[in-house]
This record gives structure tokens, C-alpha cells and sequence, in this order.
């Protein structure tokens, strides 16, 4: 139960005291406006950030092929955090980082408020192979004891449901992107999570890799079939 300790108390530390994210605490007297978020998201700004649905779609679903991550119905305070991240160098990423420089502490919350309002349906994606989705599915609910993994229900909610608003949902995330990302953690271009998720993703083999990215993929799949069956949906996206 360590990580899921030091997430949520972490939350709890920070959110009464007024120190949510960077975005926030820089622009303390904005009113958050989701529609001005929206317009980013469709159109841009002035200042050269381009609209966040040429990747992530106006819906935030992005697309099947997982290059991009889904993030509509990520907490604000979550999406805020990460783009915040991405302008100050904590996360690395040679599309994210140009656009979040680009955009103001104010843009920043509008457009977080935006996806984090907005739901986008899962796409019927083909699931892996049942065994990669069972030997994912342990990972994800138990763990390994033996090499002190512990179960990502432990601190992302049982089913990959999230704990918002710090900790983000993981069911129906495109695979393509889980691998991905837990890749960044383990090569050090992903900074901020250096003492819960980089020592877990550090630990995993590229299979184990694999594994828990299939199971999460097909949680939320609309696909009926033999390789989705036994998939904990967390009923709340």
C-alpha cells in the first residue's frame, strides 16, 4: 500500500493549502473557463500552440493507433499537473514540451478544465492474446510480492478507475501508450513520479511491459470475445 500512501497523501497535503498544480498556483485570481479551454483545443492561440485535437481529438478520445494518449475525463488537476511538467522540463517529449511553453498558466487550466468535462467513447480495439491479458491482469490487481511490484489497483483503483484528481484512470488507455510511457520512466526522460512509478516501471521486463498495457487496453472495450473476458470494467470512467 506504499504508493497509493504517498500519492494520496500527497494530495491531501498539497490541495487544502492551494498548491494543486504549477498552472494554479501561478494564476491564482483566474476563473477557470472550460469554453475558452475548448476553443484552444479546437483552434489554438495566438501565441503559436497548435489545437490539442490535431493528437488528442476535439472529444480527447485521439485515435486507435495510441500514439497519443486518451485524456478526456482526466481530472484537471491531473492534466494541469502534466502540462505544467511538460513546459518546465520535468517531462520530456519533443511534441508536448514546444506546446506547453507555448501556453499560458490561464490556457493551461482552461484547457485541463476542457478535457477533464468532456467523455469520449472507447474504440473497439482488437485485444492481445488471452495469455498476455492474464499474466497483465496479475500485475494489475496483485503484483509480485516476490520482487516487491506491487498491484497497480493499489494505487490507480481497482480496474485502472483512477484516483482522481491525482492519480489518473488506466482503463481503456491505448496500450501503445502504456508501454510507452512506462519506457520513458524506465530511461529516466520521464521525471515526476521518481520514487513510485520510475522504481515500479524500472522493475518490469518488456514483456511485463506489455502484459499490463494489453490488460488496461481492453478493459473499457466495446469487442465481445474470448480475449477481453475476464476483464474488470471499474464502471466509472
Amino acid at each position: 500500500m506504499i504508493c497509493r500512501h504517498l500519492f494520496l497523501a500527497a494530495a491531501a497535503a498539497l490541495i487544502p493549502l492551494g498548491l494543486a498544480t504549477p498552472a494554479q498556483s501561478q494564476s491564482q485570481a483566474h476563473q477557470v473557463d472550460a469554453k475558452h479551454g475548448a476553443v484552444i483545443a479546437a483552434q489554438g492561440t495566438a501565441a503559436g500552440a497548435p489545437a490539442c485535437a490535431q493528437c488528442h481529438a476535439f472529444s480527447g478520445g485521439s485515435d486507435a493507433s495510441g500514439a497519443f494518449p486518451r485524456i478526456a475525463g482526466q481530472s484537471a488537476y491531473y492534466l494541469s499537473g502534466q502540462l505544467s511538467d511538460f513546459a518546465s522540463g520535468v517531462r520530456e517529449s519533443a511534441i508536448m514540451s514546444p506546446v506547453a511553453k507555448a501556453l499560458s498558466p490561464d490556457e493551461i487550466a482552461d484547457v485541463a478544465a476542457y478535457y477533464a468535462g468532456v467523455k469520449a467513447p472507447f474504440l473497439p480495439l482488437e485485444a492481445a492474446g488471452p495469455a498476455l491479458i492474464k499474466q497483465g491482469e496479475g500485475l494489475a490487481k496483485v503484483g509480485d510480492a516476490a520482487r516487491k511490484v506491487q498491484s497497480c489497483d493499489n494505487c490507480h483503483g481497482p480496474g485502472g478507475a483512477g484516483e482522481p484528481p491525482v492519480i489518473p484512470y488506466l482503463a481503456g488507455q491505448y496500450a501503445h501508450y502504456i508501454e510507452f510511457t512506462l519506457q520513458m520512466w524506465q530511461k529516466g526522460f520521464r521525471k515526476n513520479s521518481p520514487d513510485a512509478m520510475a522504481v515500479i516501471a524500472k522493475k518490469l521486463d518488456d514483456q511485463e511491459v506489455a502484459a499490463v498495457a494489453a490488460y488496461y487496453q481492453q478493459v473499457h472495450s466495446p469487442l465481445e470475445g474470448t480475449e477481453s473476458q475476464g476483464a474488470t470494467s471499474p464502471g466509472k470512467d
